[in-house]
């Protein structure tokens, strides 16, 4: 092994186990060594076996380490200025509720235009492990989805299972299926503790009981409880009122879920439900009726609508460099807010007249930004539930800021730990003050200069790195990217084709 790839090697372990967000001792105790063993492979000054890299990879429960297929990287060339037009593509966390929702239905289930994502690959992974057919139909991402006579549980597969939070909605799903079964612990973001305990309050009153023990969910149920009152959820979380309502779609009763979420992907799955010939009513308020069928197996077609988290992510593209440009089937109803919080701060832009999504429910638009000089808001951002501004959107807020005259304050109320990551704008020459673990101060306006940075652990706050990297002077590095494209499909060649100058590349 030559002193060169010592070194490439190094930096792909150093990468993947920050990605991961462990200390070199913490790696070290993993693979029983020293932590100066580690210092020396990271610093490409340990001759390593294959066996050694291969145990460094489970180590960190990944693929960044695999021979030959290191993580990816990023290199971008600014400041940009983007022009053109690009359209929304369909909802990642929608695609996600309804691949678990297809376990509902006996037969087949066409979804079109999928968010063809790694998020959306590992729920398709776990599927697959449980005997479902999965089948992509053509290049506009359309998959088909047809279950088996019976699920194969015990065959689960628990790598692609771990990588996902999404595996906590197979709950509901999975109830009606089996009288007790394991799911793996969940995991995605890292966005401190989650608990399932608002998903225990949903589901308990369908009979579900689960215990977490030895790295997996042991439910039961028991099918002679069944709902006697309104399900009133503790949090009015996306994956909590879906897991509810997915129980309550093979319930053949009545069933009443108030403080229901009633955000887009919630609303994606009510319509999807509908299609299946359960009856919803109150989709898009806080209280949804369901009345659910006994057996569900007829053969559907159904759209996801477009995702307005990734809509917000072209607009702040378009605001950071200062550029216009349409951003075509966005899904106004979940954007107002923020399109009007953006207006007080100076955005300029006009929309379309609206038209219908494909499921012929969600109202569309397309954006064109325009030339704006922006200033901090009088009052703080902060997210709340639908119809308020979205908690995903919230992030991009931080970039947004950056460029604004004043002081702005964010406030993530929900996350434990997200905002901490929006400091990484620090490194590319940003004013971001950490106030507590839910709120940042950010002064502007910012002169971005390039630099390297490790990709944040968390989805959102990784894409604003690289959206303040387009606006950023000189090169700058985005390493170990493969939380961007957990959410996002193509993002960097797709802005490449409004102008920027982004390439992806391994080390080895």
């Amino acid at each position: 092994m030559t002193d060169g790839y010592k070194g490439r090697i190094g930096n792909l372990i150093r990468d993947a186990r920050k990605h991961k967000g462990l200390t070199q001792a913490q790696l070290a105790d993993l693979l029983n060594t020293s932590q100066s063993a580690i210092n020396r492979i990271e610093q490409g000054q340990q001759n390593l076996s294959l066996e050694m890299i291969a145990r460094v990879g489970a180590a960190l429960d990944s693929s960044l380490v695999d021979i030959g297929a290191g993580p990816t990287h990023l290199r971008v060339t600014g400041p940009t200025t983007l022009s053109g037009e690009i359209t929304v593509k369909t909802s990642k966390n929608a695609g996600v509720a309804l691949l678990v929702g297809s376990l509902l239905n006996r037969g087949r289930t066409t979804l079109r235009k999928v968010a063809r994502i790694e998020e959306v690959n590992r729920i398709i992974e776990v599927l697959n492990s449980i005997g479902v057919q999965t089948r992509w139909l053509n290049d506009d991402n359309d998959l088909e989805i047809v279950p088996p006579k019976e699920l194969r549980l015990d065959a689960v597969d628990e790598a692609a299972a771990r990588r996902t939070r999404s595996v906590i909605m197979f709950l509901g799903p999975l109830m009606h299926r089996l009288d007790d079964f394991e799911l793996p612990y969940a995991g995605g973001c890292n966005l401190g503790t989650r608990t399932v305990e608002p998903h225990m309050s949903a589901l308990r009153p369908f009979g579900l009981e689960v215990k977490a023990t030895d790295g997996a969910y042991h439910a039961t149920v028991n099918r002679s409880i069944t709902p006697g009152r309104a399900i009133v959820l503790t949090e009015r979380g996306d994956t909590v009122t879906e897991n509810a309502l997915m129980a309550a779609a093979l319930h053949p009763g009545t069933t009443m879920i108030r403080n229901a979420s009633s955000n887009y992907m919630v609303q994606d799955l009510c319509f999807y439900l509908q299609k299946l010939g359960v009856e919803v009513e109150g989709i898009g308020t806080t209280t949804l009726r369901v009345t659910g069928r006994e057996v569900i197996d007829v053969d559907v077609d159904y759209a996801p609508s477009e995702d307005p988290i990734e809509a917000m992510s072209l607009l702040t593209a378009a605001i950071v460099t200062d550029s216009e440009i349409t951003i075509k089937r966005a899904p106004i109803e979940f954007l107002e807010i923020e399109l009007a919080t953006l207006e007080e701060m100076g955005f300029n832009y006009t929309l379309s007249e609206e038209y219908l999504a494909l499921n012929g429910k969600t109202r569309l638009v397309d954006i064109n930004t325009k030339h704006s000089i922006l200033h901090a808001p009088l009052d703080k951002i902060h997210p709340l539930p639908f119809p308020g501004l979205n908690i995903d959107n919230l992030p991009f807020f931080a970039a947004i800021a950056a460029v604004a005259q004043g002081q702005t304050l964010l406030h993530d109320w929900v996350y434990e730990n997200r905002a901490i990551y929006l400091t990484e704008l620090n490194k590319l020459g940003g004013n971001v003050t950490l106030m507590d673990p839910h709120r940042v101060m950010i002064e502007g306006p910012t002169h971005f200069s390039g630099t390297e940075i490790v990709c944040p652990p968390a989805l959102r706050p990784a894409v604003v790195v690289l959206l303040a990297m387009l606006a950023s002077k000189g090169t700058s590095v985005l390493r170990s990217t493969y939380v961007i494209a957990r959410g996002y499909e193509d993002l960097a060649e797709r802005l490449n084709q409004l102008g920027a100058n982004i390439t992806a590349f391994r080390d080895i």
